[in-house]
């Protein structure tokens, strides 16, 4: 797979990495985080899908933020960084892709115009998380059957994410729902070297996101 893409900054303070050509199309993908308060890092998960992915999806432009702080505690400012990418892809439409606490990243950041959908991988939906901005937007969710939260494992139950699809279908949010047999949380691990290592059915995991970007694409 290509070398990233060097980081851009954004208006917000963070930073993005594009991947592809600006043009009608964006998919803008968000990071996980965690409570302490730390900088933000380029998410293992998201690189290892866009570098798979986007050769096969040339019209599509890919970015992935890095957040100014990856915390849960800071949600506010990382919905500031996915807008600030949504904004500077400079899309007609756009699909948010957020992983983990990604999933309610992209949801605060979805009322953006050109916002279409988000596809939550394994996206933390917590009860307190404010839904509205996914009126008239689509809300697709992958999650692996084996996420589970452990002392000193980050995680997010399927459940989560279940209980967070159910309160947007009842709000009339269109979608759909995929658990992943035998999958964890995530895609990939970034090794001290800096190499990414697959987890389990990370090919599964691709072969669903792009069928979701296939459908976005096709709606277009």
């Amino acid at each position: 797979m290509d070398a990233p893409a060097a980081p851009e900054a954004l208006s917000s303070g963070a930073e993005v990495r594009f991947s592809g050509p600006q043009g009608r199309l964006a998919v803008v993908c968000a990071n996980g985080g965690q409570a302490a308060q730390v900088p933000g890092t380029w998410s293992a998960s998201i690189e290892w899908l866009v570098r798979r992915l986007a050769p096969s999806f040339a019209d599509v432009r890919f970015a992935e933020v890095r957040y100014r702080v990856k915390s849960w505690k800071r949600l506010d400012l990382c919905v500031e960084d996915a807008v600030a990418a949504v904004m500077a892809a400079g899309a007609e439409r756009t699909l948010l892709l957020g992983f983990s606490m990604g999933g309610a990243v992209c949801v605060g950041a979805a009322a953006h115009p050109s916002v279409v959908g988000v596809l939550g991988l394994a996206p933390w939906l917590p009860e307190q998380l404010d839904l509205a901005p996914l009126r008239g937007r689509r809300l697709d969710v992958l999650h692996g059957a084996l996420d589970r939260w452990l002392p000193g494992i980050p995680g997010v139950s399927p459940t989560v994410s279940r209980r967070g699809y159910e309160r947007a279908r009842r709000m009339g949010v269109e979608g759909s729902y995929a658990v992943i047999p035998g999958a964890v949380h995530g895609v990939a691990l970034r090794a001290p070297s800096g190499r990414l290592v697959t987890l389990p059915r990370a090919a599964r995991w691709a072969e669903l996101v792009a069928e979701h970007v296939s459908r976005f694409r096709g709606s277009a």
